[in-house]
Formats: structure tokens, sequence, C-alpha cells
């Protein structure tokens, strides 16, 4: 049986990833910060709920220990993700606050969950570790003219990104033997920015969620160090 740990997961793409890798075998937790909407998601579909804050080293500690206690880990989806926009929703916040906030969810919660996971990956017989990157953290998608990415202004989400993408590429370095992929989703219709469901322009989150969950499903022979999106591999 695989064991599956998937963050920020109670809605939208997470949701939708745990509920196709519960359809293939796969064991799910659902990492949610909020209890009650963590627990609800996770009965829905089927999935383990833990209690997981990306942003909370005391938080991500007790959640990996639970986990461990379960039984362990073999795949670590790092799905998390924030943007935060003005208060009129007319653009980005770019203040200091803001994009400390954006960059210590989507980056900087990598690292304490992938630092918290490795001990536990490192005893799996096949780990895996999906980051959800985007292609606005693409040097390649955002200078490429056909790309949306190119005539899209994301300073503060898109920087972060471009750090989740980098965070792949060297912990796919660091550590081969566990396999180390980034995924860009696709434009989804998401809550993401802090809007009403269903508010952010995008295909739809079940849709999105196939190439996530595709990476998270990749065996002992399969990719590490790469950027894919629906179509193949996408440039950094």
């Amino acid at each position: 049986m695989t064991t599956t740990l998937i963050t920020g997961a109670n809605k939208g793409l997470g949701k939708e990833t745990a509920r196709l890798l519960i359809e293939s075998g796969h064991t799910v937790y659902i990492g949610a910060r909020d209890e009650n909407r963590g627990r609800s998601a996770a009965a829905e579909i089927g999935a383990r709920f833990v209690q997981l804050d990306v942003t909370d080293d005391a938080s991500v500690a007790a959640a990996f220990a639970q986990i461990d206690a379960d039984g362990g880990l073999d795949v670590l989806v790092n799905n998390a993700g924030i943007a935060k926009r003005t208060a009129d929703g007319a653009g980005e916040s770019l203040d200091g606050p803001s994009a400390l906030d954006v960059f210590d969810t989507n980056a900087v919660g990598v690292v304490r969950v992938t630092e918290a996971a490795l001990p536990l990956l490192a005893r799996s017989a096949n780990p895996v570790v999906v980051n959800v990157s985007s292609a606005l953290g693409s040097f390649w998608a955002t200078h490429e003219p056909t790309r949306p990415a190119s005539s899209f202004v994301s300073i503060v989400y898109g920087s972060s990104k471009a750090a989740v993408s980098m965070l792949t590429v060297q912990y796919a370095k660091a550590y081969p033997g566990i396999k180390f992929n980034a995924v860009e989703p696709g434009i989804t219709a998401t809550e993401l920015g802090g809007g009403e469901p269903g508010s952010h322009p995008g295909r739809p989150a079940a849709v999105s969620a196939k190439i996530v969950a595709q990476y998270a499903l990749i065996g002992p022979d399969g990719p590490t160090g790469t950027f894919a999106e629906d179509d193949g591999e996408l440039g950094w």
C-alpha cells in the first residue's frame, strides 16, 4: 500500500488530486490547517485527515509524527499555496508582509514539509515528491510569446513559484534516491487569492489534478528533477 500526504488538500486542486490517488489505490492524508474543513473533505472522499499548517514548525512536526506512527510515507505532494490580492481585488498585494506570507507558504513551506518528510521517505521503496509549481514561475514560459504566462504580471506569486521550481532541482540533486518533480497544473478555477469558489478563471480542478496525480504515481523508473505539464516537459 502506498501512503501519500497532500498539503492544502481540503479543497480545490489538492482535494481532487487526493480523490484521483485514492481511486488508484493510495492511502491519502489530507493536510489542512482547518480541522473541520479537513475532516469533512477527508470523510467525503475516503481519505485520512492530518492537521497541517505549512507555515508552522510545530504543526508540521506533529503531522509527521502522526503519519510516522501510523506506518510511514511514500509520496509527498507539496500543494499548499496562496496568493494575496489588494483589498479591492484589483491587483496583487505587493507590500512586505503580503510578500513574506506568500513566500512563507509557497516556498519556505516546501522546505519545512520536505525536511520533515525526508526521514519517512528514506524508508520507502519508492519515495516520490511532487511540487506544485506554475508556468508563472518558469523563466522560459514568461519569455515565450505563445504562452499566457508571458503576458500576465505576477510579481510575488510568480517569483515564489520560481523558488519552488529551483527547490525541486536542488532537492533532486541532493537526494538522488528520491524522485522530485515539479508540475504546472494549468490555469485552474480555484479560490486562489481569496476569491469566492469558482471566481478564479480556468478549467476544473478535477482536470488539472490529473497531471499532479500522474507524477505522484510514478514508479521506481520514473523521472526526477523535471518540470512537467499536460503536454510533457515544461521549460524552466
